[in-house]
């Protein structure tokens, strides 16, 4: 599974990290439309996992391709696609060293 980032650009102060998952077997267009002065909008392939960045009041619109064009077929509060960013330390954890 692919994953990748968008950063958001950086007059924008605010901002989290978001998951979506396709579990679909078609592409869509994912598009973030109700954040002023920012636009995005990708293509998440079937089964894709993609990680971007978005301002808090941001709203995920997913689009599909149908018999009458492309339709909005979900609307997502990017807060309900937050990712939990815990930061671990991996210098606090003991190296086993080989004694001779």
């Amino acid at each position: 599974m692919s994953q990748f980032f968008s950063p958001l650009p950086t007059k924008h102060t605010e901002q989290m990290l978001c998951c979506y998952v396709n579990g679909t077997q078609k592409m869509l267009i994912a598009r973030i439309a109700n954040s002023p002065n920012y636009h995005f909008e990708r293509v998440i392939f079937p089964q894709e996992r993609y990680l971007f960045k978005a301002p808090p009041n941001a709203q995920l619109e997913i689009h599909r391709h149908s018999e009458m064009g492309m339709t909005l077929a979900d609307s997502i509060p990017c807060n309900y696609l937050r990712v939990s960013e815990s930061r671990t330390s991996r210098s606090s954890e003991a190296i086993p060293s080989k004694s001779a």
